[in-house]
This record gives C-alpha cells, structure tokens and sequence, in this order.
C-alpha cells in the first residue's frame, strides 16, 4: 500500500511539474535546436475566402466586427462576410440586417440558427453554405489586423497544412490583475505554439482568428470546438496545424475573476475527451513530434484537477514516512492559504494573484469534469461583458 502511495505522489508531482515548467523549458530548447525552421509563406496565394463571423447576443459589438473585416485589405472580388446568429435574441440580427440593406455592395450575408446549441453547431450548419476554396473564423468580440487574412492565407504553402492560428492580442492587460495574469499565461502560450507549429503542427489554436479549406472542415459534436478539436484531427490525420502569428487578432481579457472562471469552466467542457482523446495519439514513431507536444501541452494541463488532489492527498498519508515529504506538504498548504487570502483581501500584488488565477485554473477543471459527469456540460456560452 504505501508503495502504491509513493508511486502516486511521484507521478501526481511529475504531471504538476512537467505541465507547468518542465514541457515549457523544454520548446524553449527544442525552437533553439530547430532554429532554422522558419514558417514559410506566399504571398501570391490568394484564393476566395468567406470570413464566418459566429455571434450571440452581440448587440454592443456587432456593427464594429462588421465595419472592422471590410477594412481588411484582400482582394474585393475574392472575399465574403457571413454572419452566423446563433439563435441571438437581443439586436444582433436586426442591425446586421439595417446594415446589409444600406449597404448591398458588402458581400455580406446573415445566416440564422433556429435552435441555440453554440458556437460549433453554428459553424457546423452555417459552412454548409459557403462556396469559397477556405473559411477564416473569428469571433464578434475580435478586432482584426487589415493584414490577417493575407497573413493567414500566404501561410497555406502546402495541402499538408489543413489549419492556420492567428495570433490573439490582449488589448487591456493593464486594466485589471485578472487580465494581467491571463495576458501573461497567453504570452507564454503563445511561444510554445509557434515553435510546435514550426517544428511540425499545433495542439491547439484560438477562437480569434484562425482558417482552413472548405474542402476540410469536418463537423464536430456542438460539445467540442474547434480550438481543440481540429489541430488534433488534422495531426492524427498526417496533416499540419500551425501558427502565423503575423496574422494578429485584438481582444479584451476578462476583468473580473467571475468572467474568467466562466470562461475556463466553458473551455475546459470537454475536458474528460481530450486527456487522451485518441490512444493513436501516443504512437511516437507515427505522429513523432505530436506525440510530445500533445502529452505535455495538453494531457498533462488536462489532468491538473486530479493531479492536485492525489499529490495532496499522497503527500499528507507520506509526513510520517519521512520529515522530506513535510516540506511538500507544507509547500501546498502555503499555496492553498494563499489563494484563500487572495480571494478574500483582492491584493494587487502580482504574485498573489498568479497564486489565486492558478487556483481558479485548477478549480474551473474541477467544475467542468463535474459537469461532464453529470451530463451538464452546455455546448453554449455566455459573453463575459467585461471583454465588450
């Protein structure tokens, strides 16, 4: 039995540990190792493109989207705008509508769902009547770059790339420490997936900005997304998913900490599926570097809930093994204490507040498993109004 218990605390502390430090120092090292890979582009490559604006509810944003995706410069003749509704109920629909009328020469159109079953059902009915060779999907709260659909489609120098991130900015880091601690994790983020995707593909991309063929869009179960679900389709399927980070989307980060617990208890729905999504995923000698990527990036950060539990509990059944386990048991105490502290006081210390957003990390993966288990998971989101 207590070897049991050891064998859990060391793989519990490895998980913890590899997630959060080890895998990030380890691209680090590997993008200096593979330094003369550099994402290749073309320019010339410019098909037709239908921008896919998903929306619900976004009264307060939608008109600056549109009048923001009609200043990107790309050639007029080959681009399209479809604003997908996703069963909105406040004035999305109609000043879409107003805007269309006043402005026929726009090329854009309003596709409205029926039944409310998010953003990914939205998208899966929604491309069904796109015509154009790719797809660039953004949302209603993501101000474009005028550069971003060049940036993306010049990224598509092979029918091995099936899937191109942008690069999202955070435009209020400064506003709040909420927003600060998230803008600083992104940063961080962001560095590890340019080097995944130029050594060879993603794990995962965002809901800003991001593009495929049309020819490759599968549907996905409205509970997935995209930002998880297709890099990982498209890998397991010999393909590439990678990053251009010249292609740049600007967005507000949540404000206050019920926002971003919100959003990560809705980001983390699938949670269950996605730990080891596919048993191919650990075939090394198949998907090589993706194997890596994907058990560091993804399986380790998706087991965090659990991890943090069975090292704590590990950890207090070990103190009387030995007096070294004490300082480990004594080091996640402090780091609970002072997460309670933080919730309560609201210090702007940055420090507390890394201790209390990693908290809320930890405890939003706790409530998403709960909901997945219990059949509550909702393919659906709420607008946090702190990022309008």
């Amino acid at each position: 039995m207590e070897l049991i218990i050891i064998v859990l605390f060391y793989i519990s502390l490895f998980i913890i540990g590899w997630a959060m430090i080890g895998y990030p120092l380890s691209i680090k090292l590997l993008g200096k190792i593979f330094q003369i890979r550099k994402l290749e582009k073309d320019y010339n490559h410019q098909p037709t493109v239908t921008i896919m604006i998903v929306a619900h509810n976004e009264e307060k944003v939608i008109l600056e989207k549109i009048k923001n995706v009609l200043d990107i410069e790309y050639p007029r003749q080959k681009i399209e705008y479809l604003i997908t509704s996703d069963h909105s109920t406040d004035k999305t629909n109609d000043i879409v509508r107003e805007f269309i009328v006043n402005n026929p020469e726009s090329k854009i159109s309003l596709y409205e769902v029926q039944e409310r079953k998010g953003k990914t059902n939205a998208q899966n009915e929604a491309q069904k009547t796109i015509t154009s060779e790719f797809i660039v999907m953004t949302d209603a709260n993501s101000m474009m770059d005028k550069n971003a659909i060049k940036e993306l489609m010049a990224a598509f120098t092979s029918n091995e790339i099936a899937y191109v991130a942008g690069k999202l900015l955070i435009t209020n880091q400064a506003v709040s420490s909420v927003s600060n601690a998230e803008a600083s994790y992104w940063d961080g983020d962001l560095i590890i997936r340019e080097i995944e995707g130029r050594i060879q593909t993603i794990t995962a991309g965002n809901g800003a900005i991001y593009a495929c063929r049309k020819k490759d869009y599968h549907e996905f179960s409205p509970i997935q997304s995209h930002d998880s679900a297709m890099p990982l389709r498209y890998a397991l399927e010999g393909k590439r998913a990678i990053a251009n980070h010249d292609a740049i989307a600007y967005e507000k980060a949540s404000e206050v900490i019920k926002d971003e617990f919100s959003r990560k208890v809705r980001m983390n729905r699938a949670i269950l599926k996605y730990i080891l999504p596919d048993i191919r995923v650990l075939n090394v000698f198949k998907y090589k570097w993706f194997s890596y990527f994907y058990f560091g990036h993804r399986t380790c950060r998706y087991l965090l809930w659990i991890a943090h539990l069975t090292l704590l509990i590990s950890n207090g059944l070990l103190i009387q093994e030995s007096w070294l386990y004490l300082l480990p048991f004594l080091a996640q105490l402090l780091f609970y204490f002072l997460a309670l502290v933080q919730s309560i006081v609201k210090s702007k210390n940055k420090y507390l507040m890394i201790i209390y957003y990693y908290f809320i990390t930890i405890m939003a993966q706790w409530v998403a498993v709960f909901r997945a288990l219990s059949g509550k998971a909702k393919p659906f989101w709420e607008k946090a109004e702190s990022t309008r």
